[in-house]
Parts: C-alpha cells; sequence; structure tokens
C-alpha cells in the first residue's frame, strides 16, 4: 500500500483512506470518513467527518468538503456527504452533507467537474457528467440530472430539478423546474428552447432535435393547455424517447417547469 501524506496534513487516525492516497500541506481529513484509492487531497483542502468518496477524486486547495448543513433545521444528526468517482472538485467549493428532512445524504455521482467557488447544498443529488461553472450555487434539495451544464454565477431554487442535458446560462436564476435537453439563460430564467449545442454534442439525429423543437413550441409557445399539449407531443413523437423522457419530467414536476422566455415586440427573447 503507497500513500504520499505531507507531514504538516491531519488525518484522523480514524479516516479510511485507500491505496495511492495523495494529501497535501495543511490539509485536512476527520474522523469518520472513507477516501478511496487514487484521490489526491491539495494542500488546505478540507475533508469533513461523515464525508464518503470514491476512487480517483482531486480536491483542489481550500475546497470544504463535508461539512455541516446550512439549514437552520438542521439538529446536529448524523448525515452523510457521499461522492462517486473521478469528480474534480475545485479551489474553494463547498459541499454540504445532507439533513433528515432530506434523507440524510448529499450525494454526488461521477465524472463531474465542479469549478472554483461553487456551492452544493445540504440533500442536493447530482448525477455524472455535470458541470457546475465558477461561482454556480446550488441552493438545498435541489436535483441536477446527468450531463446537465450550469454557467458561472447561476442560481438553483430549493426543491428544483435540472434535467438530463439540460443548459443553465449564466448569471441565470432558476426558480423552478427546467426540463431535459432545455436550454434556460436570463436573470429570473424562461426556457429558450432545446439546448441545441448539448444535443449535437451528444450526437443525436436531426429528426429528433427537430421534434424537441416542435415539443417546445407545443408546450410552452401554442398555448394549448398544459396537459393536452402533453398528450397531443407524445401522439406525434412517443416513438422517440428523449421526447418521452422530457413530457414525463414536465408531468411529474413538483414545483411546476419554467415557463417559455419572454419576448420583446420585436420578436427577440429577453428575460
Amino acid at each position: 500500500m503507497s500513500r504520499s501524506l505531507h507531514p504538516s496534513a491531519f488525518v484522523s487516525p480514524d479516516a479510511v483512506l485507500g491505496d495511492n492516497i495523495q494529501v497535501g500541506p495543511c490539509a485536512v481529513i476527520e474522523e469518520d470518513v472513507v477516501i478511496g484509492d487514487g484521490c489526491q487531497v491539495h494542500a488546505f483542502a478540507s475533508i469533513k467527518r461523515h464525508t464518503r468518496m470514491g476512487r480517483d477524486n482531486v480536491v483542489h486547495s481550500y475546497a470544504a468538503v463535508g461539512g455541516i448543513p446550512q439549514d437552520l433545521k438542521f439538529a446536529g444528526e448524523i448525515s452523510f456527504l457521499e461522492i462517486g468517482d473521478r469528480n474534480s472538485i475545485r479551489e474553494f467549493a463547498t459541499l454540504h452533507r445532507g439533513t433528515a428532512g432530506g434523507g440524510g445524504h448529499t450525494r454526488v455521482g461521477n465524472d463531474n467537474l465542479l469549478m472554483a467557488y461553487t456551492h452544493v447544498a445540504h440533500d442536493c443529488q447530482i448525477g455524472n457528467g455535470v458541470v457546475l461553472s465558477n461561482n454556480a450555487t446550488l441552493a438545498g434539495h435541489v436535483s441536477v440530472q446527468d450531463g446537465a451544464i450550469l454557467g458561472g454565477l447561476c442560481a438553483v431554487h430549493q426543491f428544483s430539478r435540472i434535467g438530463r442535458y439540460a443548459f443553465v446560462g449564466g448569471m441565470t436564476g432558476v426558480a423552478q423546474d427546467l426540463p431535459p435537453y432545455m436550454l434556460a439563460v436570463g436573470g429570473r430564467s424562461g426556457i429558450h428552447g432545446p439546448n441545441i449545442v448539448g444535443l449535437r454534442r451528444l450526437r443525436v439525429p436531426p429528426a429528433t432535435v427537430s421534434a424537441m423543437r416542435a415539443a417546445f413550441r407545443t408546450i410552452w409557445l401554442s398555448g394549448i393547455p398544459r396537459r393536452e399539449a402533453l398528450a397531443q407531443v407524445e401522439q406525434e413523437y412517443g416513438h422517440i424517447p428523449q421526447i418521452l423522457e422530457l413530457t414525463a419530467f414536465v408531468r411529474e414536476s413538483p414545483r411546476g417547469v419554467l415557463a417559455a422566455a419572454r419576448q420583446n415586440g420585436n420578436g427577440h427573447e429577453t428575460d
């Protein structure tokens, strides 16, 4: 077993460390922490108690991982932060563990990039391949599904959901659910349409992209009642899995989904 622990680092004897671990100067790893093989904890980073981390993660300097929730209802109960494999947690990022009211677990999946100063609050659930750009902020109980990208300085309201491969622009406030494959931009965001760049990166067929555009127009712009619009979209495009994923997300939304972005008198989208 091979480990590289800097002499100035504090590593609790009750922490469980895997093989090929690197811990930099003045880093702190508290008790009841589990860190998998191949992880790096850079100088001055801290891994707080009740954190579970998989393999090959990199925690950069001054990141604070596993802190207690910023929730007035938190009463000191034991709760956890669970992190998967191959995540990059950049400088000054903060990730908090869960609360009893949210099931006791904050979870971060695999292959995510959490850039500098990002915040993952208590009870958040982050999937795989997610990008949180600099200063992106998630309130408590937020769900971010696989492949979503959140721009810098955006903020997501508590209990909101960000669907798979959705895109949130920089400096955007998201107060309700953003369905999968959709694009939201603006101070108080509305949906501008499908995330075309993301769909192309996924190599989605052009016919599916066209169906997404049509579904957006029907659900958000047609004026048809939401239930009827979803049924119409499913009738026309129900053979496309991404369309069924979209309509199911909208139908099941507990908070309601974002409205379409407003347009000014010239037909251009505004905030």
